[in-house]
């Protein structure tokens, strides 16, 4: 009778696992990490229609949020009667596979339009 050794077995299909569990791992995070920079970008675009409600350009919004200090990029269009409101911001992508897809950063914008009558 032969006496199989099944720990060499469970090490070899951990080894060939890790690199993939590790992976997910970070993906996640970046993901997560993109998600939250979205999330407070939509914060950041409410300031920033309540300022401009009040008559305030682009720079004094840029200035009184400290847009500049936490690199978000202000940019607005007009269009007619609509005013188009751009927030965005990099996000530096930590997991090796995933900067081939979306380079070394990746950029989470948000987008607002106000109708004016």
């Amino acid at each position: 009778m032969i006496h199989k050794n099944r720990h060499g077995q469970a090490l070899v299909e951990f080894v060939i696992l890790l690199p993939i569990f590790i992976f997910m791992l970070f993906a996640i995070i970046d993901f997560g990490k993109i998600l939250l920079t979205q999330n407070n970008l939509e914060s950041k675009m409410d300031d920033v229609i309540t300022l401009y409600e009040k008559n305030k350009n682009t720079e004094e919004i840029t200035e009184k949020l400290n847009l500049e200090k936490e690199k978000i990029f202000l940019e607005n269009r007009v269009e007619n009667e609509y005013t188009n409101f751009f927030l965005k911001k990099d996000v530096e992508i930590i997991t090796p596979g995933l900067n081939l897809l979306f380079g070394k950063s990746y950029q989470a914008s948000v987008k607002r339009v106000i109708y004016h009558e």
